[in-house]
């Protein structure tokens, strides 16, 4: 057994994949700092899915219990029509858990907690802050902080979602990377009064490209909300919150079923989001010191379902890959994207084709794929298990505070 100096890496984001990532890098032994601009955890949000591969990397993180006992507990999805009878129903058992409903959905805000509780007492958290320069040289990186700091780090890691920070900084603005899918998402929080009862419900109108479901959460007097609507060259001004909720109300208008009565909540929400819905595609997710996770690097999309397992499965391969390469940034960042490009691939066309089923219909849509053959299964496939998990044996496993042994 012998003790092994690690490197010290700055994490840019607080959400899933930064601390999923620290979780990985402190356990080989690297000494892991996270920087988030929010000033602290941030509650709520949409329910995110683990499938396949990624329910695999929770359970290597000895974190099964803790994530599944802040689950949403849904059981299963019903499609509705206008008057609200049922047209579909999935359960959260199907296909092995991996279905439609997953057998893991969680409010994102309770992973990200779940995943801080667990790195709280060996990482660095700096929230209120953000990396606003850096510069690389040959053996490291000299950051500076937006609230005045300067440190140094070995390696330098983006994980700060689809228009991150650190991204623009490193690889170019926003615009080179981020690909539109034509369509906007919304959610928002709710009174449940609605009796909504571990079941989520979803109303599509095919006809206008618009969707609105509803959907429990761990608090039963309280539901999620989550519109869709198809729309093509619209531009969302993220300053503009009162404009987003015009925007949702307008193009909401006179679509039936629930829809008024969740978008008489607007006003008193706490939590509302809208932005287009778009994936995030780059050359290459490295450059020199400085590499890219999660969102940052390729996001998929909401409609793939899959964006959250992603993150997972790249913070794990992205720590063991550097781990293994002996913290070589070049060899390290080339590994892990080796792997996981593949997998980012078979899920952004995931979310590309269900944007498809989503867009309006017109003689310039086009026909859908046929979903019942052969190759969307080997496609799902792809999508949920299309990655293999080395067990990365010998690499340094962190057995406590301050002690980083090697198991060689």
């Amino acid at each position: 057994m012998s003790v092994v100096s690690g490197p010290r890496v700055l994490v840019a984001g607080a959400s899933i994949a930064g601390p999923a990532l620290a979780h990985w890098l402190r356990r080989r032994g690297a000494e892991v700092t996270v920087v988030e601009r929010a000033p602290g955890l941030r509650p709520g949000g949409q329910a995110v899915d683990a499938r396949g591969v990624a329910r695999e990397v929770i359970a290597r993180m000895g974190l099964d219990v803790a994530v599944r006992a802040a689950c949403t507990d849904t059981a299963g999805a019903h499609h509705v029509d206008a008057d609200g009878q049922v047209l579909e129903t999935f359960r959260a058992e199907d296909d092995g858990g991996d279905g439609f409903i997953a057998d893991i959905e969680i409010l994102r805000g309770d992973l990200s907690r779940v995943l801080y509780e667990d790195t709280r007492d060996g990482v660095e958290y700096v929230y209120g802050d953000r990396i606003a320069g850096l510069e690389q040289d040959a053996d490291g990186v000299d950051v500076v902080f937006a609230g005045g700091d300067r440190r140094r780090f070995d390696l330098v890691v983006g994980a700060d979602g689809p228009y991150s920070g650190l991204r623009e900084l490193v690889f170019g603005p926003h615009q080179r990377f981020l690909r539109h899918l034509g369509h906007v998402l919304a959610f928002f929080s709710v009174p449940n009064e609605f009796g909504l009862d571990r079941w989520l419900l979803e109303h599509q109108d095919q006809e206008s490209g618009r969707s609105v479901l509803l959907r429990p959460i761990q608090d039963a007097t309280r539901a999620m909300a989550m519109c869709y609507f198809a729309a093509p060259g619209v531009e969302v001004d993220h300053r503009d919150v009162a404009a987003q909720k015009a925007l949702l109300r307008e193009r909401m208008a006179g679509l039936g079923w629930l829809t008024p009565d969740i978008l008489a909540h607007l006003d008193d929400t706490p939590d509302f989001y809208l932005d287009q819905v778009a994936q995030v595609v780059l050359d290459r997710w490295s450059s020199g010191r400085v590499g890219l996770l999660g969102d940052a690097a390729f996001c998929s999309s909401p409609l793939s379902g899959q964006g959250t397992g992603l993150a997972l499965v790249g913070a794990y391969l992205l720590a063991g890959e550097l781990a293994a390469a002996g913290w070589d940034p070049e060899a390290g960042f080339a590994r892990y994207e080796a792997r996981m490009r593949p997998f980012v691939e078979a899920n952004q066309e995931i979310g590309r084709l269900n944007a498809r089923t989503r867009d309006l219909p017109g003689p310039e849509a086009g026909p859908l794929p046929d979903f019942t053959g052969e190759w969307f299964a080997e496609l799902l496939g792809r999508a949920i298990n299309g990655v293999e998990l080395p067990d990365y044996a010998g690499m340094p496993e962190n057995t406590g505070a301050g002690t980083v042994t090697s198991s060689v």
